[in-house]
């Protein structure tokens, strides 16, 4: 393997573009370059002793994603039979080692990256359920990469679970007013402080980055979408699209829009299955049977501005 930042990786490429995996960290996508430009932001002096705490590349989100509670104490959830259990914030998949496989490069696609989590001891006391959950990328060509969430429940109950992305988009903080999102038909809703989503307002067509009213917030999609999600970067003369339509897919609940302070070089756009607290409040609560198989895909393509 690879070395970067002292770790074992992997790194494809396929043209113009270079990514870069830690499998044993998360199963993270850490960077993905095109021309020697970041697409995908990863930080020079990263802390991977605390890897839920890096601001960077694709943190896998699951079995559940953002923050649910139970009594207002953050990372605890509680099952159909009124046990309480432990969770960190985001689920656990981001903070464990995935296994490898890589599959090499075929015509105008990239090399397949194959990652794989399953359940451990590790997970079964704050999750008690046999899983399989695989996140598989791709170069579809130099500028386009797809992507997959795939979740298999490899036990005799009923599984619950909401999984997403937490993509971090390289974006020069002085850049957010000129750049652009554009979104399909949404609703706009955000977590409140005693963990429950406010009531949804309709959503805008488009935004620029730096309006205080998209930090922390979700987007829900209402119905399929009837056109992507697009990233418009004048100042880096990129658009970035992510095609939510993908066959054979689950349907997206939600994009979520986030970044940390106003100074942060990077913006996250995160497509995601359900809303925090979906555990109790069922909004894209999903419930796999024994023995069945769902996959979530995405395609991100760049392009320059014409």
């Amino acid at each position: 393997m690879a070395q970067f930042q002292h770790h074992d990786v992997i790194e494809t490429a396929q043209g113009a573009s270079q990514l870069r995996f830690a499998p044993q960290d998360g199963g993270r996508l850490l960077s993905w370059l095109i021309d020697g430009e970041e697409v995908i932001h990863w930080p020079d002096a990263a802390d991977w002793s605390q890897p839920a705490k890096i601001r960077g590349g694709n943190p896998l989100l699951f079995p559940f994603l953002g923050r649910h509670r139970v009594d207002g104490q953050i990372g605890r959830w509680r099952d159909a039979q009124g046990v309480v259990r432990n969770l960190p914030m985001h689920g656990f998949a981001r903070d464990l080692p995935f296994a490898a496989t890589v599959e090499e490069a075929t015509g105008k696609a990239g090399a397949r990256v194959h990652m794989v989590l399953t359940d451990n001891d590790a997970t079964h006391a704050g999750y008690p359920f046999k899983f399989r959950f695989e996140a598989i990328y791709q170069l579809a060509d130099d500028h386009t990469l797809d992507v997959e969430l795939v979740t298999t429940n490899t036990g005799s109950d009923a599984l619950p679970y909401y999984a997403g992305h937490h993509f971090y988009f390289a974006l020069p903080h002085t850049q957010r007013a000129e750049t652009v999102l554009e979104l399909p038909h949404t609703r706009r809703c955000f977590q409140q402080p005693d963990g429950s989503i406010s009531p949804s307002e309709q959503g805008e067509p488009r935004y620029t980055l730096d309006e205080a009213r998209i930090i922390d917030r979700f987007h829900c999609l209402d119905g399929a979408p009837n056109q992507p999600v697009k990233l418009v970067m004048p100042g880096l003369n990129r658009s970035i699209t992510i095609d939510l339509e993908r066959p054979g897919s689950l349907p997206w609940y939600a994009v979520t829009t986030w970044t940390e302070t106003p100074e942060s070089d990077f913006y996250c756009i995160e497509p995601w299955l359900g809303l925090p607290d979906a555990i109790h409040n069922g909004m894209g609560l999903r419930w796999l049977e024994a023995g069945q198989t769902e996959k979530a895909a995405l395609r991100i393509s760049v392009a320059p501005l014409r």
